[in-house]
């Protein structure tokens, strides 16, 4: 008869466990430590504690070494990575680098990755809208994916919940499109995005410029302030990791709530292997660790497992938790695991340049969250050869410029007082790609990482509508900027592969009907109740709004699930 350990095994029991520690994964443990379960939390990467861990947060340009760029050595060893927006000198240390955790791309695809406790909070770009009913209605209005098991009314109060916590910024704008919420004080747009507005409203019916929804504390709240957090400082150099807290992340808030309670164990350079399943029990047990530095496999055991190790490695461990129940991956009974990905299209750019109010310039500071466009086409009605739409970002501003043609005394005069130059303003589309089974992801079957793991394998494209909807986007915006009056009007067409985007959504759909779907309308695992999954792999579509709000709202309310099922016994 086997001796088993049985204080280890206790040990390393917990009432849930949650994988990923990233904006989802922070949510779930949060909200499950608040109600008294003990939650063991799994980081495949380093530790990162909040504001210890920012080495770069109040350096000047002049103390780096390469004043903010990338040398040419890492680029070239890291080239997919390194065409992502933040990554420069002041950020290197919160990414993967290219040749540190490899994948393979069947189709080109730029996986962008931040593997430490915090995940890519500590780099994300901030912007928080609510999705409404014409995007919880698309897919069954459309035909183009499954229906969501869900509609606004059934997250509304959840994004409420997460809002007030977060910190939210924004105006309350009254769009059907784009539901209000709990919001902080907005930041106010400058003269020239003012300007755009009221032309467009001149112009356009249901075309607005409004202040971006961020998740910024413009006047901290007392629930802020008992998070140790304090106001933004309009610095604008939030992917360092801000030390007044004044950005949403995992380690500035719902991570340091947890650990308050008691309820939390933090466990960094933990590898999830796979979800352990029980088929005499029928439900899943525990999760199967390897250890980041010593290779040690451990298994973790609870009642309740939330998946939320970002949407692509969600699917992985999904797909590599193969039993005699579930050979495919758990819950793949229909084999619709890891298909039916998709991403937000942001392959557009448009830039003019506008002559007028030059006797204005912004004077509060920077504006670390810029102007949002809501999606306009086919939102009421089908009006356009492609399905959907696209939102876009939005800024202008003015820059400062020398008169360097001179030498001596004029020049250096020149230098110390610059010279207000001209407004531009630019904007980039965000546009809804359609979810296809041709777009997936899989286990390679001869590849595998230095934990023994199988390797992912990409193959997810742009398609005829996504080409459609960026003819669209160039030719609407150079009319809007045409009748606003700007000039040297300017359109990119950016060519990358999609990833950049970092809205990686899909591959474990939501959905009513378990043949079509793997999770319920509570983020359940239709085949297996107790294991949950919050972050992007659930998105049944991806609407034109940013995602993260929404995985927050899904995770706050799946875990008070949870614990009421856990409570009734049927977990």
């Amino acid at each position: 008869m086997p001796q088993l350990n049985t204080d280890s095994i206790k040990d390393r029991t917990f009432d849930a466990i949650v994988i990923g520690s990233g904006i989802s994964g922070g949510w779930s443990a949060k909200e499950l430590c608040d109600k008294g379960l003990k939650t063991l939390l799994l980081e495949r990467g380093r530790n990162v504690e909040h504001i210890k861990d920012y080495p770069t947060t109040n350096k000047m340009p002049y103390e780096f070494e390469h004043r903010g760029e990338v040398p040419l050595e890492i680029r070239e060893k890291s080239p997919i990575v390194s065409r992502c927006y933040a990554f420069r000198e002041d950020t290197l240390h919160f990414f993967v680098k290219d040749d540190e955790h490899p994948y393979v791309q069947e189709k080109p695809f730029d996986w962008i990755r931040g593997y430490q406790v915090g995940g890519k909070s500590l780099l994300w770009a901030r912007q928080t809208q609510r999705w409404s009913d014409f995007d919880f209605e698309g897919p069954a209005r459309d035909g183009f994916a499954v229906d969501w098991p869900i509609r606004y009314k059934d997250i509304a109060p959840w994004y409420s919940h997460v809002e007030k916590f977060a910190g939210i910024v924004g105006n309350k704008d009254g769009l059907k499109e784009l539901p209000d919420g709990e919001f902080l004080p907005p930041f106010p747009l400058n003269a020239v995005e003012s300007f755009f507005n009221e032309q467009l409203k001149k112009n356009y019916k249901n075309r607005y410029v409004i202040s971006a929804r961020a998740a910024h504390i413009s006047q901290p709240q007392p629930i802020h302030l008992e998070q140790g957090r304090g106001q933004c400082q309009n610095r604008a150099l939030c992917q360092r990791g801000c030390p007044f807290g004044g950005y949403f992340s995992s380690n500035s808030s719902t991570l340091p709530w947890a650990m308050k309670t008691g309820n939390l164990s933090l466990r960094p350079f933990s590898v999830v292997h796979s979800i352990i399943y029980d088929e005499v029990k029928e439900r899943a047990t525990g999760v199967k660790v390897i250890d980041a530095n010593t290779k040690e496999e451990i298994e973790f055991f609870a009642n309740i497992i939330f998946v939320n190790a970002s949407a692509l490695n969600t699917n992985l461990i999904l797909l590599n938790s193969t039993s005699g129940r579930f050979p495919q991956g758990l819950g793949n009974d229909n084999g619709l695991l890891g298909k039916y990905v998709a991403f937000h299209h942001y392959g557009g750019r448009i830039r003019a340049n506008y002559e007028g109010e030059l006797d204005k310039y912004r004077t509060d500071g920077r504006n670390p969250v810029g102007c949002y466009m809501p999606r306009f086409r086919n939102v009421y009605k089908q009006e356009t050869g492609f399905l959907r739409g696209y939102a876009a970002g939005l800024s202008a501003g003015r820059g400062f410029y020398s008169d360097t043609d001179t030498i001596g005394e004029p020049l250096k005069e020149s230098l110390l007082n610059r010279k207000l130059g001209g407004w531009y303003i630019g904007s980039h589309m965000m546009g809804e790609t359609i979810p296809k089974e041709s777009c997936y992801v899989r286990l390679d079957k001869d590849k595998k990482d230095e934990w023994g793991i199988p390797q992912l394998s990409i193959s997810v494209d742009f398609d005829d509508n996504d080409r459609k909807m960026l003819k669209d986007y160039f030719e609407q915006f150079t009319e809007m900027f045409e009748k606003a009056g700007f000039k040297d009007i300017t359109t990119e067409e950016t060519n990358n592969p999609p990833g950049l985007d970092i809205h990686e959504m899909g591959g474990a759909r939501m959905g009513n009907d378990p043949k079509t779907s793997i999770l319920n309308k509570w983020n359940q695992v239709h085949a297996c109740k107790n294991v949950f999954v919050t972050d992007g792999a659930c998105m049944t579509s991806t609407s034109t709004q940013n995602p993260s709000l929404t995985y927050m709202a899904f995770s706050a309310r799946a875990a008070d699930y949870a614990v009421q099922e856990l409570k009734k016994g049927n977990l």
